[in-house]
């Protein structure tokens, strides 16, 4: 963060000091206290099982310097404003724009139902290559996690990378106001949040927001291989560059091969330009995430062939995303536990699929696909319908929500001990510990809030028993 006083941050929030306006934050900004390093601004956040206010003063005594609060609390130095998650982004917005007044950075944003914690790494390691670039660690994407990204940026920082995420209409507009991109990358319109949306149309409006949210000046970069999305160009207030690999595509990519580690080979074109692109993720759906990645460098001025070869050696950041482990045992563990929607599961089946090929035991564990609404039986029914269609050895559905999953797949013809339901993680982690042998791959998939991510970290460590 830039250094900034107390009575600055309060002329920047509407909010009024109390204490010392001249301490000085030359750190961070953070919402957790156990971060803080010294000279931070710690941001008292009112959650749902803490309070920050009451953290304060040991961010303090960590060495935080400056509190953002919405209550005095016993510090040295506090601004307290009404609203402190407004304020956070009042502060944001504020700093992004001095830091574009007195330099050239460059804003990226990046949503879409799937893929944008993966392309949004992609980025990060395509652009470090050509200056400091600042990247959100994980998800950090909503009204908070955004903020306290841009505040990690300085007078340094040539490349900010944000990652947009959105469950309603509107949410975009509010994070592209704290910062506005100078490339907008939409890469999918999908069943992602789809209850809480109320419809895939309505989807498609947030999604477009990161379009019209768009600096003065600014490109946006849309997925052509996605008719919601390409129609996006029509609202765009500028340069529209386009993805994928359909012949209309501004970048495209052909000659897509995947190899048996489920490693996808390309070439790309543009501009007259081509280059090959060997990717180290797994899953062919990686593809339209590197062409995104390769698009905005390519906006950003910067040549193809460096980019195709950065993206050779980008790797998997995030934790929980299409991890491909392999244990001393010779199990194959795929750990796409982070999230889970219909589109991200089809994929990470048919990855899971390529991978085992022939020769190879396909074990699937999935759970439950969250925040799908009335569709959520349907499409959990076609997710085990479609695990039969890839010839899935064994599939294990956990959970009792996840149950359409088990039912959709024995209507497709799986009986028997080719599909078993069981109750939570540590009924699966016990069957599998009893089935699971040398050569099987392994895929466990499910949103984040079903919490089979922790079936997938004892399954990586390679424990039994």
């Amino acid at each position: 963060m830039i250094e900034m006083t107390a009575a600055q941050i309060a002329a920047a929030t509407g909010g009024r000091v109390v204490g010392d306006p001249d301490a000085r934050v030359l750190a961070p900004a953070v919402v957790d206290s156990r971060l803080v390093a010294p000279g931070a601004l710690f941001v008292a956040l009112a959650g749902e099982r803490t309070d920050g206010h009451d953290h304060a003063p040991g961010a303090v005594a960590a060495g935080a310097t400056v509190v953002l609060a919405a209550r005095e609390v016993d510090v040295p130095s506090l601004v307290v404003v009404d609203d402190v998650q407004e304020a956070l982004g009042a502060l944001a917005r504020t700093v992004l724009a001095r830091l574009r007044a007195a330099g050239d950075l460059r804003v990226v944003g990046i949503t879409g139902s799937v893929g944008k914690t993966t392309t949004k790494d992609l980025v990060g390691q395509l652009l470090r290559a050509h200056g400091p670039t600042v990247v959100p660690v994980g998800s950090f994407n909503n009204e908070i996690g955004l903020p306290l990204t841009v505040l990690e940026a300085t007078t340094d920082t040539r490349f900010l990378v944000l990652e947009m995420g959105a469950s309603g209409v509107g949410h975009l507009t509010y994070l592209t106001s704290i910062a506005p991109p100078d490339v907008s990358v939409v890469l999918a319109v999908g069943s992602a949040h789809l209850g809480e949306f109320g419809g895939i149309e309505a989807v498609a409006r947030a999604k477009a927001e990161i379009v019209t949210g768009l600096a003065p000046g600014g490109v946006a970069v849309l997925n052509a291989d996605d008719l919601r999305v390409a129609a996006m160009a029509e609202r765009a207030p500028g340069e529209v560059v386009t993805f994928g690999t359909v012949t209309s595509a501004v970048v495209r990519a052909d000659d897509v091969t995947v190899d048996e580690a489920g490693r996808t080979t390309f070439r790309v074109s543009h501009a007259g330009e081509q280059a090959q692109v060997r990717l180290r993720l797994v899953g062919e759906h990686h593809v339209g995430n590197a062409l995104a990645a390769l698009t905005v460098g390519r906006t950003l001025g910067l040549p193809l062939d460096r980019l195709a070869a950065d993206l050779a050696d980008a790797v998997p950041l995030s934790p929980h995303r299409m991890q491909v482990t392999e244990r001393a045992d010779g199990v194959t563990v795929i750990d796409d536990s982070y999230n889970a929607n219909p589109e991200s599961m089809r994929a990470a089946l048919r990855a899971l699929a390529v991978v085992a090929g022939r020769r190879r035991r396909s074990v699937a564990v999935l759970g439950e696909m969250l925040e799908l609404g009335d569709d959520s039986r349907e499409r959990h029914d076609e997710v085990g319908r479609l695990a039969v269609r890839l010839n899935v050895k064994l599939l294990v559905v956990v959970g009792g929500a996840a149950w359409p999953i088990f039912d959709g797949a024995q209507m497709e013809g799986s009986w028997g001990e080719e599909v078993v339901q069981v109750a939570d993680v540590a009924e699966a982690k016990a069957l599998l510990d009893s089935t699971l042998t040398a050569g099987d791959v392994v895929l466990v998939k499910a949103s984040h809030g079903s919490g089979l991510w922790r079936l997938a970290d004892e399954l990586v460590a390679g424990e039994r028993g």
